[in-house]
């Protein structure tokens, strides 16, 4: 491994890439600590105390939303845009075209942009508002909000930018690399807190260590879930092209068990969260009552999260695999599943298998995200973000797909890859 690595770094333009992406990481994480002006720090602590969604975003902006710093929103405004343009591009037919040639996607990527800049202003300005509402700013002059949305807007259109450079001249994709280095920024503090509550007596040895190997076998079985992957054989037959024979040879169609990756948990997170975030912000009677009825502590609770999961899954998975789509262009390339006939009955097959294999990894999401609550209401230590399966699945994807693109620079100038 280590031998591996003095290869990647002997690459000038290799080295290059790695020492850009790491320094833009720097500057993500010194951003963290640079805070919207006019906020109160006691007032935005106490709502994480709460179990608001301020508690699950703070996990992927490293910190940031604790400190409000200008980064607080961290990247959330571009994946709701990437998503919204995504299905978009399925219902508008002219944006589906866009999105075969190169200049369409280039466009689309642009709309991306422009959704990001007007989300984060719609956030931005509702997050303001209610920390305004709690007085958790210095003063209730509308000029001192106005600011704070303008720098919360500013801190994420910085970071869209910077995602984009560590892709374009980095290694990895930048936008994941952020939630990747929030997670992991966060992983010391709530070991740190650990070693306290065991320090203080508020919990005893058996209670951390059931902690602690629960999360090794979740890291393992993540591993395990993320490289799982089913085959499905292709052949291609022989076809004469002017003088030239082309084709006659096999290969597969990867279909991977968890395809939607960590988007479907993202998502219940964020809907089952609401009701507790808008009860900290209003003391209407109908908010505390659904705050209340989806209170994790509830029997309920842990069902909804888990159906919910699996039909976000489901729905993810439908959006970025196509069965009649690439039924399609296996039939116009020449190619075929042995024993099926090409057209439709490929993409019924497709669809079988898709299916299936969804359904496999639905159930892997829902239950590694339903872990932790089990493991704090059996040991009676408080919900550790960092240390749960939902960032693992993120930390994972992201290192392993990082890896695999160092690796594929390795093996095009000659160099073993490190993944074997």
């Amino acid at each position: 491994m280590i031998a591996m690595l003095k290869n990647a770094w002997r690459v000038p333009d290799l080295r290059k890439r790695i020492l850009f992406t790491v320094g833009m990481l720097i500057v993500f994480r010194a951003g963290v600590a640079v805070p919207v002006p006019g906020i109160i720090p006691e007032v935005i602590a106490s709502l994480f105390e709460q179990g608001t969604l301020f508690a699950f975003m703070d996990l992927f902006s490293g910190g940031a939303l604790r400190n409000y710093s200008v980064f607080a929103m961290s990247i959330y405004p571009y994946i709701n845009s990437s998503i919204i343009t995504q299905l978009l591009t399925m219902v508008i037919p002219k944006w589906e075209e866009m999105s075969k040639e190169e200049e369409g996607r280039e466009k689309l990527q642009d709309y991306t942009r422009y959704g990001t800049v007007i989300l984060a202003a719609v956030q931005a300005t509702g997050m303001t508002l209610g920390i305004r509402a709690q007085g958790a700013l210095v003063s209730p002059s509308i000029w001192l909000a106005i600011e704070a949305i303008l720098s919360l807007t500013a801190g994420t259109v910085f970071l869209m930018w910077l995602g984009e450079l560590i892709t374009d001249k980095g290694i990895g994709n930048g936008i994941s690399l952020f939630i990747f280095g929030g997670i992991v920024s966060s992983i010391p503090r709530e070991l740190g807190t650990l070693y306290v509550l065991l320090d203080t007596g508020q919990t005893k040895w058996y209670n951390v260590l059931g902690l602690l190997l629960i999360s090794l076998a979740t890291l393992i079985a993540v591993i395990w879930i993320t490289e799982g992957e089913r085959r499905v054989p292709v052949q291609y037959s022989k076809r004469v092209v002017g003088r030239r024979m082309m084709g006659g040879y096999s290969t597969h169609i990867p279909i991977r068990i968890n395809q939607a990756g960590v988007i479907p948990v993202i998502f219940a997170s964020s809907l089952l969260a609401l009701p507790a975030t808008l009860a900290a912000f209003t003391e209407a009677s109908w908010a505390k009552s659904l705050a209340a009825f989806f209170d994790y502590t509830q029997p309920w609770y842990t069902l909804i999260y888990a159906a919910l999961i699996v039909g976000f899954t489901y729905f993810y998975t439908s959006m970025i695999f196509n069965p009649l789509e690439v039924a399609d262009n296996l039939r116009k390339y020449g190619g075929f599943i042995p024993g099926v006939r090409p057209g439709r009955p490929t993409a019924e097959l497709l669809n079988r298998v898709v299916n299936r294999i969804t359904f496999v990894g639905a159930l892997f999401l829902a239950l590694v995200a339903i872990l932790p609550s089990f493991m704090m209401q059996l040991t009676g230590l408080p919900g550790f973000q960092a240390l749960s399966g939902t960032a693992m699945l993120i930390v994972i994807g992201v290192a392993l797909e990082t890896l695999k693109q160092i690796e594929a620079q390795l093996v095009m100038r000659h160099y073993d890859g490190f993944l074997k």
